[in-house]
């Protein structure tokens, strides 16, 4: 992760230090949903070091709702943040609200949150529109001895947005993913490594791809991580990437002018409806 410049780290020292004791005192006395946006307002503001009065804006129309908060920055909305009360716990709906909220402004991220859990999503626009969450921080629970707890702060402030910090993040943590890394053992190019390493142990056995294929599907990777819509998109992405390293490759090999590509084959799982495409 990028290094937090000195004057971020201290001031998110500082404001920690001083927003606990707030939250641990709101949440006992059950404060209602109004003051907890007073609240996260504040802490937008001098935590991560949004201008309360140029880049906040609170109740923020969209289609004739509103959200609670919106962060800007340089007069575009970056964030939509919907703020509930600080004794709520938070549920799927909550996401659904903010995520609608998002879709129909067009913005990439929302955050939803009590004051005191964070939740950071990422929203997809795909049919139907999807999020991931992306991380989540308990500011109660949050040390300033973990380095870790300080990384995942900057991730939201002014200054790490600016350096896409968070867009980074996302992406190397859908990377890391288990639908992700499934679909990568999945794919041709790994699938075409594991029959080389078998033949280089087994020199007398002849096994196919699909062979291969199906027994990572039937008894080495769980059900959970090749089937859905999340093993679709990862298993489409990882297509799509594959088929333009074919190309160049191509395009190389012919002084820069490609016949027609070369496509990989699909690792669709047996059953699943969905149908890569490049």
């Amino acid at each position: 992760m990028t290094t937090i410049p000195k004057k971020v780290e201290d001031r998110l020292t500082s404001s920690l230090k001083r927003f606990q004791p707030i939250l641990s005192s709101a949440k006992a006395r059950d404060v209602n949903e109004s003051d907890t946006v007073i609240i996260v307002t504040d802490l937008i503001s001098e935590v991560f070091g949004y201008d309360k009065y140029s880049e906040i804006s609170s109740e923020h129309s969209i289609r004739g709702t509103f959200c609670d908060l919106a962060i800007k920055i340089e007069g575009k909305v970056q964030l939509l943040v919907e703020v509930k009360a600080i004794g709520l716990e938070l549920k799927d709906s909550h996401v659904k609200q903010a995520v609608d909220y998002a879709a129909n402004q067009g913005v990439d991220w929302v955050v939803l949150t009590n004051g005191i859990t964070w939740r950071i999503y990422k929203i997809s626009f795909n049919k139907p529109i999807d999020q991931e969450l992306v991380f989540e921080i308990d500011f109660l629970k949050l040390s300033l001895k973990n380095d870790d707890d300080l990384d995942y702060l900057f991730l939201l402030t002014k200054e790490g947005w600016q350096k896409q910090v968070m867009v980074d993040f996302a992406a190397q943590r859908q990377a890391l993913s288990r639908f992700f890394i499934a679909g990568m053992v999945l794919s041709e190019p790994v699938l075409d490594v594991i029959r080389k390493e078998l033949k280089k142990t087994c020199p007398d056995v002849k096994v196919k791809n699909e062979q291969i294929q199906s027994v990572l599907l039937q008894e080495v990777l769980k059900r959970e991580v090749v089937e859905g819509e999340k093993a679709d998109e990862a298993r489409k992405k990882i297509l799509r990437a594959n088929n333009r390293a074919l190309r160049a490759q191509d395009s190389k090999e012919t002084g820069g002018n490609p016949g027609p590509a070369a496509t990989v084959p699909n690792p669709t799982p047996p059953g699943s409806s969905a149908t890569a495409q490049a």
